[in-house]
């Protein structure tokens, strides 16, 4: 059953990532707001509240929720928590690949050390 909340747990840590890349792709902003400087955080949420990939970013995080509840029942904290530091990771490298964003080896080395520090909590567990 362990292996069953790990595998859910490393599941909600994915949609977790997914919802972040979608919001962030849903809020690349529009040209004529990037053109208008004065445009407030009402043109922000407007556009966000507009933007079908921010909603389905929404949807993935409630989805994420209410299955880490599951996974919270089944697992220690100490155990399950740590695996939502991986998400920094996914992020990192999604974000590299579908965002465009830039790699450096600074990131890298900081991924690096979330990978080792789960591994040490896991392998303690």
């Amino acid at each position: 059953m362990k292996t069953v909340a790990l595998g859910v747990g490393v599941v909600c840590v994915l949609l977790s990532a997914a919802a972040q890349l979608l919001m962030k792709r849903g809020m690349t902003p529009d040209p004529a707001l990037i053109q208008n400087a004065t445009s407030g955080p009402l043109a922000t949420y407007q556009h966000a509240l507009g933007s079908p990939l921010v909603w389905l970013g929404l949807c993935l995080y409630g989805a994420s929720a209410v299955l880490w509840l599951w996974v919270l029942s089944r697992l220690d904290v100490s155990l399950a928590y740590p695996l939502v530091s991986l998400g920094f990771v996914v992020t990192f490298a999604l974000g590299i690949v579908w965002l465009g964003e830039p790699f450096t080896w600074l990131k890298a080395a900081g991924c690096t050390l979330i990978v080792v520090g789960v591994g040490l909590l896991a392998h303690d567990a």
